[in-house]
């Protein structure tokens, strides 16, 4: 019997509302008024499901990107709360994963668990969580704190949020309630079991009011490409948001192997196998029926993004005001990771970029804003398959340029042309998240204890 042909898994993120690009809001084909409208992420959600995706993925984030004017005057700041949003999506959809960011430095394990937990079981076992540690002190300014606190404290804070959040999850057994109407018996009080944890970051004692999620615990996913941060994915996570290797068009592929192996390969230390976590490259594919078409498509987008807010979004990333210095020119400095305290991620592909290519600044802001690959939907394919049998992703973590129409064009047509090499499944063959992504689901902390208790 020949061996199953291995198959990608596909997450349909929204950044953006709008879509990923800054600027996604200016697309003539964008619904930019629809951005607070259900009716517009319920198309999207069900477009992502009819395609078979895995999940759709929603990030957040928790401030107005008002640090530059262009910020709140020519880029979109305002996105519902995702808890709310994926709960009513989940009324409307039965198949395909509901996934969203939530930061671990503003929020405490209680509350997480439990919406996450309620999530899952509303959802028939579909919930993901993206474990985020959050970036910017304007965040920071909303909860309290006047700056953001430092990288290694952050990432410390979430491997301790990460593990109280599953202790909590692990509250009651899976067969604790009982329902016995006849005798009265509720649940039975040895299978409930109280945290009781304390530590300089948590006094949590539990134990949770929602029983076990259908999942075990959501599916965990992360996205930092630090060392911190890929420390992280290889202690718990079971997703990996993988960044390109550098601004623009999806890097390479010898450097999305690089990263599919540095991650994996820190594994086995936490006890862990390679197969425990998918990895899943982002891409942003711009599609057109033909080869100028998807040139033209590519064009018009990287024109959106005026160059004010171009400068600012650099100037963002780099965590310095760069607008005064010569537009055609390159950087009068090179940016250093060491003691940066937002995304290192997105400072590392900028570094990678100025090693490779010398750029003026000019050139570098629309570089860092195009991050698009053009080509029709057979190319489009060809570089996913690429990638996928290469060794460097596990599936890819799909970006649109628009929404909802750059969706449309994925699911209408790339993904027949993905089902016909094989590559992706036809019909979901599962009904949760950890069903799509080939993942166990885990057992509770307490099940070992119990076992030997009963010898």
């Amino acid at each position: 019997m020949s061996k199953k042909q291995r198959q990608m898994a596909l997450g349909a993120m929204m950044y953006f509302p709008a879509g990923e690009h800054i600027s996604s809001w200016r697309h003539p084909e964008s619904d930019a008024a629809g951005l607070m409208d259900f009716n517009y992420y319920k198309h999207i959600a069900q477009t992502a499901e009819r395609g078979k995706f895995d999940m759709f993925f929603y990030a957040d984030e928790l401030y107005v990107w008002d640090r530059f004017e262009s910020g709140v005057a020519q880029s979109n700041s305002i996105r519902p709360e995702p808890f709310t949003l994926l709960s009513a999506l989940a009324a409307v959809t039965s198949r395909i994963g509901l996934a969203a960011t939530v930061s671990t430095t503003y929020n405490e394990p209680y509350h997480i668990a439990r919406k996450l937990a309620t999530l899952d079981h509303l959802s028939g076992g579909r919930a993901g969580w993206n474990i985020v540690t959050s970036q910017t002190d304007e965040e920071a300014r909303n909860f309290g704190l006047e700056q953001h606190p430092q990288h290694k404290d952050r990432y410390g804070r979430a491997r301790e949020f990460v593990d109280v959040t599953q202790g909590l999850w692990d509250s009651w057994d899976d067969d604790a309630l009982l329902f016995d109407k006849a005798r009265g018996n509720f649940a039975d009080p040895s299978k409930l079991h109280t945290l009781h944890h304390k530590s300089a970051n948590f006094a949590v004692r539990g134990p949770l009011n929602v029983s076990r999620p259908p999942q075990g615990y959501p599916v965990l996913i992360q996205a930092g490409a630090s060392e911190a941060g890929k420390e992280l994915a290889a202690a718990s996570a079971e997703v990996v948001f993988a960044p390109g290797s550098a601004f623009g068009p999806f890097g390479t592929v010898e450097d999305g192997k690089a990263l599919y192996d540095d991650i994996k390969d820190r594994m086995a230390k936490y006890g862990r196998s390679r197969d425990d976590l998918k990895i899943l490259p982002g891409v942003l594919p711009i599609i057109g029926r033909t080869e100028e078409e998807a040139k033209e498509r590519l064009d018009a987008v990287n024109e959106l993004t005026p160059e004010r807010l171009g400068l600012d979004l650099l100037s963002h990333y780099l965590g310095r005001d760069i607008s005064n210095y010569p537009l055609d020119e390159p950087l009068p400095y090179v940016p250093q990771l060491e003691g940066f305290n937002q995304s290192k991620s997105n400072l590392t592909r900028i570094l990678q970029l100025l090693e490779r290519e010398a750029l003026t600044i000019r050139q570098l802001y629309k570089r860092v804003n195009s991050r698009g690959i053009a080509g029709t939907p057979t190319q489009i394919a060809d570089q996913l398959e690429a990638w996928f049998l290469a060794g460097a992703a596990d599936g890819f973590n799909v970006m649109f340029p628009h929404l909802p129409g750059g969706l449309d064009d994925f699911v209408d047509l790339v993904v027949p042309e993905l089902q016909r090499r094989g590559l992706y499944r036809l019909d979901y063959t599962g009904a949760t998240l950890r069903d799509h992504l080939g993942l166990k689901r885990p057992e509770s902390r307490y099940a070992n204890v119990q076992s030997q208790t009963k010898r």
